[in-house]
């Protein structure tokens, strides 16, 4: 059987729609693959009905730099939950305006989405990304008046590198005696540099997040730790050894996704260091599908999946 024939029959036709080039470029010309991933956004964003949801741009300072920031701000009253939202793209590409999926999350959970613009490899690398959020996150709980958010409503979460970011941020906030966090949103996250396992191994399909690009962007990522013995946890989560005192988790992962095994592997071992953990897998889903056929019944029942535990944890 085909990598195809495998995929959910309503959203394979986007196998052959997604433009290759893409990810060619994400592995081996990052600005011209933002040009791409901009003017992709840029379509969605023209494409996206109308919404009571009101986005505010602005810069905070950080570390060494400023660090960009989009507000989304439901007409829910206050004081609301919050969401710190850190976008995918490989680590390579992205950026804070993520309406797409912000939007729906200030709709469908009533809560305020800050956006975090975090620089990105092969200029920076981990520790940058690292730095921006943490950042980001503590202005966020200490803005959280200005912002209309109960300060102890406050979660973090992403998707693919967004929520491997979100996975290594929940462990550098524990041992940095951060903000206490009520969820951690784990779509699909890119967490696991090594891609040791079946899925890391089978999933080669040109116009899908796959094996090849996600060596490539874990080699900007890491810098000079690429192919170490030792890698930063806080650049790829799987390499921790103590998950204790994390937040509650939701991890989300379809079958034909390249980070199914290492999403799974990580979902056990937050349950066995007694995280609470929410683990979901999709049948014949593949990375982002959710986002690219949103109309798909599969499409919209894997959103509801983790809409959902997101407005208990913080709604």
């Amino acid at each position: 059987m085909s990598f195809s024939d495998r995929i959910d029959p309503e959203i394979v036709h986007a196998l052959a729609t997604y433009p290759a080039e893409r990810y060619i470029a994400i592995g081996e010309d990052p600005p011209k693959a933002r040009a791409m991933t901009e003017a992709i956004n840029r379509e969605m964003r023209a494409n996206l009905p109308p919404t009571d949801v009101t986005v505010a741009e602005r810069m905070i300072p950080g570390p060494d730099c400023e660090i960009p920031l989009a507000i989304y701000q439901p007409p829910a009253p206050a004081p609301r939950g919050g969401l710190l939202w850190l976008h995918g793209g490989g680590y390579i590409v992205g950026v804070e305006r993520d309406d797409a999926r912000c939007i729906e999350f200030a709709e469908v959970v009533g809560c305020t989405v800050v956006s975090v613009g975090y620089r990105l490899a092969p200029e920076s690398t981990y520790r940058e990304s690292v730095a921006d959020s943490f950042t980001a996150l503590n202005w966020m709980v200490d803005s959280a008046s200005e912002l209309g958010i109960d300060a102890r409503r406050v979660a973090i979460g992403g998707g693919s590198a967004g929520g491997g970011l979100s996975a290594g941020l929940a462990l550098y906030n524990r041992d940095n005696q951060g903000p206490e966090l009520a969820f951690q949103l784990l779509i699909y996250p890119m967490i696991d540099d090594r891609h040791d396992t079946p899925s890391g191994r089978e999933v080669t399909h040109p116009t899908i997040w796959n094996r090849d690009v996600s060596f490539k962007a874990w080699k900007m990522y890491l810098g000079e730790e690429y192919g170490a013995d030792e890698v930063s946890p806080y650049a790829a989560a799987t390499r921790a050894t103590d998950l204790a005192g994390l937040p509650p988790a939701l991890v989300t992962v379809g079958t034909m996704d390249l980070f199914r095994d290492e999403n799974i592997d990580y979902a056990q071992r937050l349950m066995a260091a007694r995280v609470a953990t929410d683990l979901q897998v999709y049948p014949g889903v593949y990375h982002g599908a959710e986002m690219l056929v949103p109309a798909a019944d599969v499409s919209r029942r894997m959103r509801e999946g983790y809409l959902a535990p997101l407005k208990r944890a913080i709604g």
